[in-house]
C-alpha cells in the first residue's frame, strides 16, 4: 500500500493569516508535533473550525498517530458527508491502522477502510487518488475478504481516463503485483513514454531490480538521466552495479560522481555512496580500498548493521 497510505497533504486555508503562515512554515519544516500543538491551541477555542480539524488530522497523520487521525477524519466525514476528499483521507488514516495491528485486529478495519474509498470514488468521479487507494487495495486484499485483480484493473482503467499516466502505472502496478513482469514492463514503459516522470522511470528499474534484470536497470536509469540529469541516479546506478557485480567500473564512476556532487536533496547519505564503492571494491578483491571505504560509511553512520557486516566480510577476504 503506498499511494492511498499517505495521504495526509494539508489543506492550508484556515484562521487568520499569521496562523496559516505559522501552520504552512511548521509543515514545510516537518515540525509537526509543533503543527499538532498550535492547531490544537486554536481548536480549544474554534472547535468546530473544519479546516483546522483537518490539519490536525494531517499532523496526526504525519506522526503516524492512526487513531488521532482517524478521529479527527471522522468528525470531518461526520460534519461534511459529501465531501470525498474527507472520506479519503478517512480511509486513509484506517488503511495506515490496520497495517499497524495484529492481521485480527485489520480484518476489523478493512471494511470500513473499502466503504471510505468507494464512497469517496463515488462522491467524485475525477479523485485520483481515491482510484489508486482502490487499485492497490483490491491487490492486496485476500479473495477471501475482498480482493479482487479485475476491480484494481477496473479503477485502473478510470485512472487511464483521468491521466493516462497514472492508468498505465496502475496497470504495471497490478501486473507486477500479480507476478506478470512482461506485462507490467509494457505498461510502466508506456508510461515513461506518456510522462517521463523520474517516478515512471524508478517503477520500471524497480521492476527490473525484483527480476533480477541489473542491466536493464542500469540501461533505463541512465535514459532516465539523460532526461532528468539528477545526482541521485549516479547512486542508483552504483548501487545495482555493486549489488550484482555488474558494470564495477561504471558504478565505481558513477558513485564518485555522486560524491563529489552530493547534496541534501539527493536523499541518499554519502555513507551509502561508500558502502557501495566498498562492496565494489570487495568484487575486485581490493580489500584496503574496500576497508577504507566501509569505514567512511560507518564513521558518518555507525549504527547501520549492514555496513558492519560487510567490513567484517572484508576483514575476512
Amino acid at each position: 500500500m503506498t499511494k492511498f497510505l499517505l495521504p495526509f497533504l494539508f489543506s492550508i486555508m484556515a484562521f487568520s493569516q499569521s496562523n496559516l503562515d505559522d501552520i504552512e512554515t511548521l509543515f514545510q519544516k516537518k515540525q509537526f508535533n509543533k503543527a499538532e500543538q498550535l492547531v490544537s491551541d486554536y481548536l480549544k477555542t474554534h472547535p468546530n473550525n473544519l479546516q483546522a480539524i483537518e490539519l490536525l488530522g494531517d499532523a496526526y497523520g504525519h506522526q503516524k498517530k492512526w487513531d488521532g487521525a482517524i478521529l479527527q477524519y471522522e468528525k470531518l466525514v461526520n460534519n461534511k458527508e459529501h465531501h470525498a476528499n474527507y472520506h479519503y483521507k478517512y480511509g486513509g488514516a484506517l488503511g495506515m491502522k490496520a497495517l499497524s495491528v495484529s492481521k485480527l485486529k485489520a480484518l476489523g478495519i478493512i471494511g470500513d477502510v473499502k466503504e471510505a474509498f468507494l464512497k469517496a470514488a463515488e462522491l467524485d468521479k475525477n479523485h485520483i487518488g481515491t482510484r489508486w487507494a482502490l487499485v492497490e487495495l483490491y491487490m492486496q486484499l485476500p479473495g477471501i475478504i475482498g480482493g479482487s485483480k479485475s476491480k484494481s484493473l477496473r479503477y485502473a482503467e478510470e485512472l487511464e481516463v483521468l491521466s493516462k499516466v497514472d492508468g498505465y502505472l496502475a496497470k504495471g502496478y497490478v501486473y507486477e503485483y500479480d507476478d506478470e513482469p512482461e506485462l507490467a514492463e509494457k505498461y510502466y514503459k508506456m508510461a515513461i513514454k506518456e510522462g517521463g516522470s523520474v517516478t515512471c522511470f524508478n517503477k520500471l528499474t524497480v521492476l527490473y531490480e525484483n527480476e533480477k534484470e541489473p542491466e536493464k536497470a542500469i540501461e533505463n536509469i541512465e535514459a532516465a538521466h539523460k532526461k532528468h540529469q539528477r545526482n541521485a541516479m549516479h547512486y542508483q546506478i552504483g548501487k545495482v552495479a555493486a549489488e550484482y557485480n555488474i558494470e564495477l567500473q561504471k558504478g565505481e564512476r558513477c558513485l564518485q560522481t555522486y560524491l563529489e556532487n552530493h547534496s541534501a536533496e539527493d536523499g541518499v547519505p554519502k555513507a551509502w555512496a561508500h558502502y557501495r564503492l566498498a562492496q565494489i571494491h570487495v568484487h575486485k578483491q581490493n580489500k584496503q580500498e574496500a576497508l577504507k571505504y566501509i569505514e567512511l560509511a560507518i564513521a558518518e553512520l555507525p549504527k547501520i548493521k549492514p555496513f558492519k557486516e560487510q567490513k567484517e566480510k572484508i576483514l575476512g577476504l
